[in-house]
């Protein structure tokens, strides 16, 4: 198995609602011995306004969005799409890559139609998270590696601190490029140092390994960060998976409570343990590469308590219930934005097919397929895509409305329920950099300028 060591650059911190900019990706061996290596850039959509703040962190200028050379962020898909297919079947590894780089290149994927939005966890491919590998160290074998702390003494788990702390001298921090680069430095130091913790965590890359070790009902250590505190384990077993979702499963915490009290509780009792602070029974998900470790010494209590829960099924099904109702439909909200839609369902092999087409077809073919796919999520990301890039297939209403909807995206205020950057807030971020002096006032004057122009 190669690994593909990624990283993404991108507009701000909102998979639905921001986009990459920069991907860049290296692939190696199990060595960690580099075969390629590709660092693609793109232009911003139209309909996006990026974080102030991003573009100072990542020094992209207001320029380069607009580059003509730079291919759309459609075209940009369709290359990522292509590698991953070409790599396959592959480790993709990133650095809290399953917490956000994978769902922005998911939510770019589903926005520009790609067929296969889980490309990175299909044929063959697998994943694998180098911060959460992290964790794990820090919990296992904290002594290999040289932690960064804080004024206040806390630990920090950032990239760019923990890679030179560590050897690791030429880290562009902020380019994708430079923090693959840096994350291939840190698995190779835990590869090597701690052998034994690396094959282990390599065996949680396959959701159908982790369920393998999950069966066997015995304790288990699941290391997780809460909060910005330092990484802590939880001694327990498995107790279930949920009955709405097969990739959650229950997490038992055997020093929290003792099964054998909750056998004949009451259903409610059994939902506060699912769902009440501090839990008893904890979510885990299978398919996201968990820091779940053997204990190598469980004490006799935790043996007794696992072999509880083996022995229930009954009560493992009920927790699969009270996991699944933890997070009940509301058939009265309203309905979320399509950008809120990626998890409506996989796609009809029909309209698979379609996106397929779509992919390769020019424009005016596109407009024909985006009216005939059978959901309306996909129906109105078709029509979007077409105004972006091919407005003159548009009619004189169409056109109006598209730019309606562009003006009124723009526009938004500044207020907590709009998940999106708007000029207001955009405006509100140069002004409080205007403030701090921390940002070169240039960069600040350039992206008033972008904005203004808009």
């Amino acid at each position: 198995m190669t690994f593909a060591f990624y990283d993404l650059e991108t507009t701000g911190i909102s998979p639905a609602f921001d986009q990459p900019l920069q991907f860049a990706a290296i692939l190696t061996d199990a060595e960690f011995r580099e075969i390629e290596r590709v660092n693609l850039r793109c232009r911003i959509a139209p309909h996006i306004i990026p974080s102030p703040w991003a573009l100072a962190v990542t020094g992209v200028r207001p320029a380069q969005l607009l580059d003509p050379e730079l291919p759309s962020l459609f075209a940009f898909t369709q290359q990522i799409a292509a590698l991953i297919a070409r790599w396959s079947p592959a480790t993709w590894t990133g650095f809290n890559s399953i917490r956000f780089d994978e769902e922005m290149l998911r939510q770019a994927f589903y926005q520009n139609l790609q067929p296969d939005i889980f490309a990175t966890q299909f044929n063959g491919n697998n994943r694998l998270d180098i911060l959460t590998a992290l964790y794990a160290v820090w919990y296992r074998q904290p002594d290999i590696f040289e932690w960064p702390v804080d004024e206040t003494g806390r630990v920090r788990f950032k990239l760019d601190r923990i890679a030179p702390l560590n050897g690791f001298t030429a880290h562009n921090a902020h380019d994708a490029l430079g923090d693959v680069e840096a994350t291939i430095h840190i698995a190779r130091q835990i590869a090597q140092r701690a052998p034994e913790l690396w094959a282990e965590l390599l065996s949680n890359r396959d959701k159908a390994s982790v369920q393998a070790r999950l069966a066997r009902f015995q304790p288990m250590a699941l290391v997780e960060r809460f909060a910005g505190g330092p990484p802590r384990a939880t001694i327990g077993c498995f107790c279930g998976t949920s009955a709405s979702n097969p990739n959650q499963a229950a997490f038992f915490d055997l020093d929290a409570a003792d099964p054998a009290e909750l056998l004949a509780a009451d259903d409610a009792t059994v939902f506060a343990a699912v769902d009440a602070s501090p839990k008893v029974i904890r979510s885990l998900s299978i398919n996201k590469s968990p820091a779940l470790l053997s204990v190598p010494a469980p004490s006799a209590e935790h043996l007794e308590r696992a072999a509880v829960i083996a022995e229930a099924p009954e009560f493992r099904a009920r927790v699969a219930k009270a996991l699944a109702a933890r997070f009940p439909e509301d058939p009265t909200a309203p309905t979320p934005p399509v950008e809120k839609q990626i998890f409506g369902g996989f796609y009809s092999h029909a309209d698979k097919a379609l996106l397929a087409e779509f992919q390769r077809a020019d424009w005016r073919r596109r407009q024909e397929i985006a009216a005939t796919l059978s959901e309306a999520r996909l129906r109105q990301l078709g029509r979007r895509l077409v105004a972006f890039h091919a407005p003159e297939l548009l009619s004189t209403e169409e056109r109006a409305q598209y730019e309606a909807w562009l003006e009124n995206r723009w526009s938004a205020a500044d207020a907590p329920e709009i998940e999106w950057m708007g000029k207001h807030r955009a405006n509100a971020a140069l002004e409080q950099m205007r403030t701090n002096g921390e940002v070169d006032p240039e960069l600040v004057d350039e992206i008033e300028a972008y904005l203004l122009q808009l």
